[in-house]
Formats: structure tokens, C-alpha cells, sequence
């Protein structure tokens, strides 16, 4: 039984990537090309990524739902331990803005060594449409953790952050809950900006922290006017006055997901990012 169900929801999984990849293929069409979809009918461009995106967040899981543990407590006593963490991040080139680097760093999660690279100089045809960035930038991502996948390679992160928000978004699936649903990984989404969303304000953000109660606090959660909590905004680092904003992507809670943040943080931005970010720029610079 337990077996059958696994399959059922690989079979769900799979499914949802061929219906992407489709919806994909028609948009990058010659006859939707990218100026095309700048034209006075490039609105029927979201009404079919709705209804993917819809099915995608049918799939989305917000709690913990890992083997792993983040503790070094479990070492030794028969208890995966998280070791292996990803970070996806894409530059363009500036040149010609259609040509893009997407690159996929691993991180020792103990030492923050890289441990795994890989890099794909891409066109990029698919525009960006405010809301559905999982659209342009998933492909690219899916290819380097396919390929890294059917290459049994050992260091396959058991987590991946994107530099992207996750449920801190306007329809509440931004790119690291498109990324992680579509992968079935783990994911946390990383905002360097706040999206400006439920009431959610940069002024709101500020006086939070600067509440005589919040003094002594590295971050406050995100709760909109809702009445919902979105995320969280952190301070990452010793002498970061600026905040960054971490939601969850798929796969883990908030709480999880502002501990792991903490725990891979030298500088501003967590390192499995920033290292992605730094090789996709120095790749771009040799190859392109």
C-alpha cells in the first residue's frame, strides 16, 4: 500500500511537469514569442498559467514534511541529518537581456563548502509577467536538478533555497513553491525585496522593528491583514541593517525555514544563494 501510494504521487508529480513543460512549449512558440507577448493580446498569456499554477498549489505542503533533522544531536544514533543544501539563482547578461546563466550551487550544510556546481547558458524566450516568475525561471532550475538526479550523484540536496519568494506572494505560490512542487524538494523562498502584499508594507516592516518589544530580536513574523502569517523578515547578519524575507516554498514550515536561514548566513543573503549567485555571474562572464 505504502508502496502504491508512492508511486501514485510520482505518477501526480510527473503529470504536473509534462502539463508545465506543455504550457511552456506553446509560450515560447514562434507564434507567442516575447515581443509577441508584449503585443495588446498578451493577456491570454496568465489565464493559461493560472490554471497550471493552480494545479501546481494544489500539490503545496506548508509543514514539515522531511526525514531529516537539523539537530547534530541525532549524529550517530541512526537519524538522517540534513548535510546536503541547494541553491538555485539566475543571471542575465547585459548585453542582451534574453540570454540568461542558471546556475545550481550544493553546500556541505555543516562547513558551507560547495560541493556541487553546475551551470547552463540559456535564451531565454518566456517574459516576465509580475506573479508568475516560476514560469521563466523554473525550466532552467528543473534541468540542472533533473540532470544532477539521473547522475545518482551523491550530494542531491535534501533542501533547496531560491532567490524568489515562496508563499510571501500576491496568489500565495511564488517560485520557490513552484520550484519545490514541481521537484517534490523541500524549499524556502528568499526575498531580498518585500513584496507589498495583504497590507504588508516596507514602513510596516520598519516599525516592528523598531518596537521597544522586538529591540533585542534578529526577526518578526509577517502577518498581513489578513490575520494570515506569511513570512518572516531576519536580519541575517551582524551590521545588516536591511532585512531579507523568508517564506516557505514547499515541504517546510516557517519556523524550520527561519532556522536553516540563521544557520547558512556569513553575510546578508544565505550562502547557498550567494554562491550561486556569484558562479552564475562569473560563468556568464566566460562563456558568454
Amino acid at each position: 500500500m505504502v508502496l502504491e501510494s508512492v508511486l501514485r504521487h510520482q505518477n501526480t508529480l510527473q503529470l504536473l511537469r509534462d502539463r508545465f513543460r506543455a504550457c511552456m512549449e506553446i509560450e515560447s512558440s514562434p507564434s507567442t514569442s516575447s515581443s509577441a507577448l508584449h503585443s495588446s493580446d498578451q493577456h491570454h498569456v496568465p489565464h493559461k498559467w493560472l490554471e497550471v499554477q493552480d494545479s501546481l498549489k494544489k500539490k503545496l505542503v506548508t509543514e514539515d514534511d522531511y526525514t531529516w533533522k537539523l539537530a547534530e544531536t541525532g549524529e550517530g544514533c541512526g537519524v538522517e541529518l540534513l548535510k546536503y543544501i541547494g541553491g538555485v539563482d539566475i543571471s542575465f547578461s547585459k548585453d542582451d537581456p534574453s540570454v540568461a546563466c542558471g546556475t545550481l550551487v550544493v553546500l556541505d550544510f555543516k562547513t558551507l563548502d560547495v560541493v556541487y556546481e553546475d551551470s547552463s547558458i540559456v535564451t531565454i524566450d518566456v517574459p516576465y509577467v509580475p506573479g508568475f516568475l516560476g514560469f521563466r525561471e523554473a525550466p532552467i532550475f528543473l534541468k540542472l536538478l533533473e540532470k544532477m538526479q539521473n547522475g545518482s550523484h551523491p550530494f542531491y540536496p535534501q533542501l533547496l533555497m531560491i532567490d524568489g519568494n515562496g508563499i510571501l506572494h500576491p496568489r500565495g505560490f511564488g517560485s520557490a513553491c513552484h520550484l519545490g512542487v514541481l521537484v517534490n524538494l523541500p524549499t524556502i523562498g528568499i526575498g531580498k525585496n518585500l513584496h507589498h502584499v495583504d497590507g504588508l508594507t516596507n514602513s510596516k516592516v520598519r516599525e516592528l522593528f523598531e518596537a521597544e518589544e522586538n529591540y533585542n530580536i534578529d526577526f518578526i513574523y509577517l502577518i498581513g491583514d489578513s490575520g494570515n502569517t506569511l513570512g518572516a523578515a531576519l536580519h541575517s547578519s551582524k551590521g545588516s541593517f536591511k532585512p531579507i524575507f523568508v517564506s516557505i516554498g514547499h515541504r517546510v514550515s516557517l519556523a524550520s525555514a527561519v532556522e536553516v536561514v540563521r544557520r547558512t548566513c556569513n553575510y546578508r543573503v544565505p550562502e547557498p544563494i550567494r554562491q550561486a549567485d556569484i558562479r552564475s555571474r562569473e560563468y556568464l562572464r566566460k562563456h558568454h
